[in-house]
């Protein structure tokens, strides 16, 4: 029969491998997020593992919920002079120019290649 280990036992132990755990108090949220999904993790237990000069972080327990991603949508401004620009160098419509510009996120240089 294998007899239990105490966790002050198993900290020295993983001392003399060069383990190091230590626990992040207090967490309220995980959140995983990738191109399609958000993982949210409430009330999780989080541990950090270092090994070898590495850090690993542990995350256990918590509800466990996904959601469609939250990406801020860019707010920016297109300015007259710079369409104009745009519009005078390609000969398209300022409407064309500016629309061009918000799909190449100001660059008047990509806008102007994109309607050409």
């Amino acid at each position: 029969m294998q007899r239990r280990m105490n966790p002050r036992e198993a900290k020295r132990m993983m001392q003399r491998m060069g383990m190091n755990m230590d626990s992040v108090e207090n967490v309220e949220q995980v959140i995983i997020k990738t191109p399609t999904k958000d993982i949210v993790i409430e009330q999780p237990e989080v541990a950090i593992l270092q090994v070898q000069g590495q850090r690993i972080y542990q995350v256990a327990g918590g509800n466990v919920t996904e959601r469609s991603p939250e990406r801020a949508s860019p707010t920016f401004k297109v300015s007259e002079e710079d369409a104009q620009l745009v519009a005078n160098q390609t000969g398209k419509s300022i409407a064309e120019a500016k629309q061009a510009l918000e799909e190449c996120e100001g660059d008047l240089a990509k806008a102007i290649l994109l309607l050409q």
